[in-house]
């Protein structure tokens, strides 16, 4: 009331026109923020689950972004650390319809299966081929599906080959290059008492194994399957010489026998107190290998997989990025945030702070990056000799057949030939054919 008391000899100082027109301006200015989009209007809202971990180191660079797009209001939701239970709620939400999110931050083996239901939107007129051209070539292709683009690569991962420098230099080797190799300098060096063991590598029955033994089919020149033909190579006789190498490891104990349950950090820890010559891994691997208290820091190196006489090496690509929902209410705004995500000076930022790697080349040699990771640059070499795992929207049932064929195969239940058979021919029932 004081306040209209005050302003009432103000309003009567005014012109009669202009205190005619005040009411009809504010009037208007009700109306227009009713009608005319944008004005008035709050932050534009999107979101995307991220697991918890990952969440919290993206959190700086979602304030930045915020900051930057005032029309615009990110939120990442924090969900579990396992990604099977991530990809389980992005898979329910989407079933149940209304899902909540803009984006998918997404593994690179769940492209085809959300792209082939319908839950991601093409992202083919959003990015040129310049623009693309600057990415990984294989994680470019692994964010397609039936040749349209889902996903923008954030970061990428590729699996490699760990060895000791010291040990092989006590034998005087140079590092192997072929599957016969390694098992021969696996063998002398556990015979000299110089390590326990040759070789680790992921044997658990989980998606880890296939996404080591696609690396070990590349290497033989064998393939699982054909995502343009659906042809399956499973029961090739190059494929089963690729199981029958995984067995061998555990016959000539060149592997331990509880390889079989072995996954990622199995390996690790291992291999990181000293007791094996080479390891199959992931690049995540290589900061915890070169800590201080590492008592191999300092003693190993990597390169790409081995392979066999005449074949090349292959890295099981993996890596995330982003693909827009096609339920977002808010597509130009998801863009935004995919755009950011995937830029050179983020992912530099992001990889000097977290140690992931790059899905963009240019970072692999980047003078900031290599002063506190070294190593990068032999990793360009490892991840640009990418083997995918088959882009197919049956992937989670293929995956499946495989990791129960192959852990029949390595656990001595059942020949390599009657393991494969078997798989290729289940694999071939689930693709209709």
């Amino acid at each position: 009331m004081r306040t209209q008391q005050t302003l009432k000899p103000f309003f009567k100082r005014l012109p009669p026109v202009i205190r005619f027109a005040i009411p009809i301006a504010i009037c208007l200015g009700l109306v227009l923020g009713t009608i005319v989009p944008g004005l008035n209007a709050s932050p534009v809202k999107v979101t995307l689950l991220m697991q918890a971990l990952e969440a919290a180191q993206w959190e700086p660079f979602v304030q930045e972004f915020n900051e930057k797009h005032p029309d615009i209001e990110l939120e990442i939701i924090e969900g579990p650390n396992a990604t099977n239970q991530v990809e389980d709620l992005y898979t329910s939400s989407f079933l149940l319809g209304n899902s909540p999110y803009d984006l998918v931050f997404m593994d690179i083996v769940w492209v085809p299966k959300f792209a082939a239901a319908g839950w991601l939107r093409s992202l083919a007129e959003r990015a040129s081929d310049t623009e693309l051209s600057a990415f990984l070539e294989g994680d470019i292709n692994g964010g397609r599906y039936q040749g349209e683009l889902y996903r923008m690569p954030v970061r990428s991962d590729g699996g490699m080959l760990y060895y000791r420098t010291d040990l092989l230099a006590k034998g005087g080797y140079e590092p192997p290059n072929t599957f016969r190799e390694l098992l021969d300098i696996s063998q002398t060096l556990q015979q000299d008492n110089l390590a326990e063991w040759g070789y680790l590598w992921q044997g658990k029955q989980y998606e880890g194994l296939p996404a080591m033994f696609v690396e070990v089919l590349a290497g033989y020149g064998a393939f699982w399957v054909d995502p343009d033909t659906l042809e399956v190579g499973l029961d090739s006789p190059e494929a089963i010489e690729a199981v029958k190498f995984l067995r061998t490891t555990l016959e000539q104990q060149v592997s331990p026998p509880g390889i079989t349950t072995y996954a990622e950090e199995e390996a690790r820890r291992l291999f990181q107190n000293g007791d094996a010559v080479f390891m199959r891994n992931w690049p995540y691997a290589f900061g915890l290998l070169s800590a201080e208290d590492s008592p191999v820091k300092g003693k190993f190196a990597i390169k790409p997989m081995v392979h066999a006489p005449e074949q090349s090496s292959g890295a099981c690509l993996g890596g995330w990025g982003l693909g827009i929902t096609t339920s977002s209410q808010h597509p130009d705004a998801a863009w935004e945030v995919a755009k950011f995500f995937s830029s050179e000076d983020v992912q530099r930022r992001f990889i000097l702070a977290t140690g992931y790697v790059p899905s963009r080349r240019a970072l692999f040699n980047d003078p900031e990056i290599l002063a506190k990771y070294p190593h990068y640059s032999e990793l360009l070499a490892v991840v640009e000799s990418a083997a995918l795992r088959p882009p197919i929207a049956q992937y989670a049932q293929a995956s499946d057949i495989l990791q129960r064929y192959l852990s029949a195969a390595i656990t001595a239940q059942m020949t390599p030939e009657q393991a494969m058979n078997k798989a290729a021919n289940e694999t071939r029932r689930l693709l209709g054919q």
